[in-house]
């Protein structure tokens, strides 16, 4: 695998180039699995070892996003532990990140009841500790997000059912 270190706007991110398959790449950005399209293919002569390796696990697509990404696509789901509710995990309206930062805590759990304005998680962002509030009242079904995480803007953080 090839490995590549990014910085977009003062965030740091490691990118591993899995397996290339004519325009369709399969890469790990901060270790997350993402399948990309690329815009132009990868020549496999000239890159041997990139067609060679194949990768564990699907991911989601990422429609055309460059050979080497320069930015980190939006992170896919992670498998959340079921709500112990009715609703479906994963069901429900996402809350997405407002602006790109790392994840310093999360404060509910997955089938927790929140209300519009509960503090869901802190996300921190040049240097200041940002409360990320609920949107929407409802029960927690998804967490996508860990403390540590990097996200970006627009990234679903977790979603409300």
């Amino acid at each position: 695998m090839k490995k590549y270190q990014y910085k977009v706007k003062g965030v740091d991110y490691e990118v591993e180039i899995a397996h290339v398959e004519g325009k369709i790449a399969k890469v790990n950005v901060n270790g997350i699995p993402f399948e990309i399209e690329m815009q132009k293919p990868i020549n496999a002569a000239k890159h041997p070892a990139l067609a060679a390796t194949k990768v564990q696990s699907p991911a989601a697509a990422a429609p055309n996003a460059p050979q080497a990404p320069a930015a980190a696509p939006k992170p896919a789901p992670a498998a959340a532990a079921p709500a112990p509710a009715a609703v479906p995990a994963g069901a429900g309206a996402p809350l997405k990140a407002p602006l790109p930062g790392t994840i310093t805590e999360v404060k509910v759990q997955v089938g927790q009841q929140v209300n519009v304005g509960d503090t869901l998680l802190v996300l921190e962002a040049m240097k200041m500790q940002n409360n990320i509030e609920s949107e929407y009242a409802g029960q927690v079904t998804s967490i996508i997000v860990k403390p540590g995480d990097t996200v970006m803007e627009g990234a679903v953080l977790l979603t409300i059912g």
